[in-house]
């Protein structure tokens, strides 16, 4: 079966507030994709469409090239984690990875009672009597054991310290490199994770802002830094994202791949060229303005 991700002029409304406005997306099957956005920015109400929790107001969402809102034929294919309180869950983690075992082709077992260890979980206490960060692993160790063709994961690390977050991560990572699949992680920790992305897609108030390959979305990215006079007359013209001086230094974030040429000129002007983090891109991007630059230059 194809499971590849489509999305065409979607829109969802609540109200009349609209949390998605016209997106088209389309995410090949087997990357790992980070899904990222400020908050508000809609990114758990298309994840919710993928998971079929929401059906567009307009538009379509299809999986393998069937509509996803309550198709039963898609939906076992397809798992979505996400911080769902568990304050009055009464099930015990032995209980949810038998339930995981029923319902999901994909499951498997070994690799959940792996987890289970690795994580160190409790496997017959409720999950309303474990701690945030043992909630968590234990929604991620379900979520990767079903080793579903499409896995979303909606802040699924919520309540986990760093070292479990840095496990997770772990996992995540090598499972896909062993078992291929569509993996979509949303995320306010881009920092930590940004290495895991083979693909970014950035969400801005209800839109797509960009979507492109990890290597092209750092290659976009760039920090100027020189005597100020220097820089300023080198990024003229430029989509400058940020500035920052110090006395007669200023450090300038541009936006945009830097020619050959340009860079020989920023060599002849005494300027250094450095590399932009995508969590400091991401910021800049999004910020008030800088969108609509992005925007124009990706039209």
């Amino acid at each position: 079966m194809n499971f590849d991700i489509e999305m065409h002029r979607v829109t969802v409304k609540y109200g009349e507030v609209e949390a998605l406005r016209n997106v088209s997306l389309k995410l090949l099957h087997g990357k790992l994709y980070g899904l990222l956005g400020r908050n508000g920015a809609g990114k758990t109400t298309l994840l919710s469409l993928l998971g079929s929790f929401l059906e567009p107001t307009v538009g379509t969402v299809r999986i393998g090239g069937m509509e996803v809102f309550d198709n039963e034929k898609v939906m076992p294919w397809v798992t979505f984690v996400y911080d769902s309180g568990n304050r009055d869950e009464h099930e015990t983690v032995k209980g949810m990875l038998e339930a995981a075992e029923r319902y999901r082709p994909t499951f498997d077992r070994e690799y959940a009672n792996y987890l289970v260890k690795r994580f160190q979980l409790p496997l017959d206490q409720p999950m309303k009597l474990l701690s945030k960060g043992q909630q968590a692993a234990a929604r991620v160790t379900v979520g990767l054991a079903n080793r579903s063709p499409i896995t979303i994961l909606d802040e699924a690390y919520l309540g986990m310290d760093a070292p479990t977050r840095e496990t997770f991560y772990q996992e995540l990572l090598e499972d896909h490199s062993r078992n291929p699949r569509t993996v979509i992680l949303s995320t306010h920790h881009v920092s930590e994770v940004e290495h895991l992305f083979e693909e970014v897609v950035i969400l801005h108030q209800g839109s797509i802002l960009l979507q492109e390959s990890m290597d092209q979305v750092l290659e976009c990215g760039a920090m100027v830094t020189g005597d100020a006079q220097a820089v300023d007359e080198f990024t003229a013209g430029m989509q400058v994202l940020h500035t920052e001086r110090l006395g007669g230094t200023k450090r300038a974030m541009v936006y945009g791949k830097l020619s050959e040429n340009q860079l020989l000129e920023a060599g002849r002007r005494g300027i250094e060229i450095g590399s932009v983090s995508l969590q400091h891109l991401f910021i800049h991007l999004t910020e008030e303005g800088n969108a609509d630059g992005v925007r124009k230059d990706l039209s």
